[in-house]
């Protein structure tokens, strides 16, 4: 039995096939987001990896902000619900979940079946976001998914005052302007990132083990600085970026056994 979970988020769409409820059969990812083909897109590539048809599903669930847009599923569900879920499909000793996506922040509590308990959300600033950090990448002329790598070689944080994305763009141009050194920089980008995200965190309550969803999680520069902001360790799952689209299949399952 197949069950298709899709992430629709607001600059990526992703994908995964649940065998079962148990087995992750294929998983896709297209940096598209809502409003764009991404989530035609991400479909197909899904199907593709091993050679499936939208027949062989036997429920599709979606989430993610164009969760309704979305003609072919047979359920919504929020992008808080289908994280938790999807990262106690990966962790089941987590309790503290924090996803930092393209357009907010979120802080999560679940128990020990992945059902959310509490949670705390930063929608109305782009400060501390995916979308922050796209603007700094852009700015500094450097590929966003480098800039994990580029931060761990700092040598000294150049701090940045403004956690607002406008005024911290124009603080960016004026440090390079004086000649700072881009990991340096890039390091103050992330502490900037962290000390946002920690605040929301600490609001919501940290509750051992924490982890981290969502496409940033795989910016290390930002993850090793977020553990110093809460003082924790932070689990991050190869498949953190698919932990939305996950748990709409594990969901969608559940929904086919009630």
């Amino acid at each position: 039995m197949f069950t298709l979970g899709i992430d629709i988020g607001s600059t990526a769409c992703k994908a995964v096939i649940l065998q079962d409820g148990a087995r992750v059969e294929a998983r896709a990812v297209v940096p598209l987001g809502t409003g764009t083909s991404g989530a035609g897109d991400v479909l197909q590539k899904v199907l593709a990896v091993k050679n499936r048809q939208i027949e062989d599903m036997e429920r599709i669930l979606v989430t993610g902000y164009g969760r309704f847009t979305f003609a072919g599923a047979d359920s919504q569900k929020s992008e808080l619900s289908c994280h938790a879920r999807g990262v106690n499909f990966l962790f089941p000793s987590v309790r503290t979940i924090i996803d930092i996506g393209g357009q907010d922040i979120k802080a999560m509590r679940v128990n020990a079946k992945g059902f959310l308990e509490n949670f705390v959300m930063n929608d109305k600033c782009a400060a501390g976001t995916g979308k922050f950090l796209d603007v700094m990448a852009r700015i500094i002329n450097v590929k966003v998914n480098d800039l994990g790598e580029i931060g761990l070689k700092a040598t000294e944080e150049v701090n940045i005052s403004n956690t607002c994305t406008v005024f911290a763009e124009s603080e960016v141009i004026s440090k390079l302007s004086a000649a700072v050194r881009i990991e340096d920089l890039v390091a103050g980008i992330h502490r900037s990132v962290a000390k946002r995200v920690a605040s929301l965190a600490f609001r919501n309550g940290i509750v051992p083990e924490v982890a981290m969803s969502g496409g940033v999680a795989l910016n290390k520069g930002v993850v090793a600085l977020l553990e110093e902001e809460i003082k924790r360790n932070i689990l991050v799952h190869e498949d953190c970026q698919l932990a939305g689209a996950l748990g709409a299949a594990v969901l969608a399952y559940e929904e086919l056994h009630k």
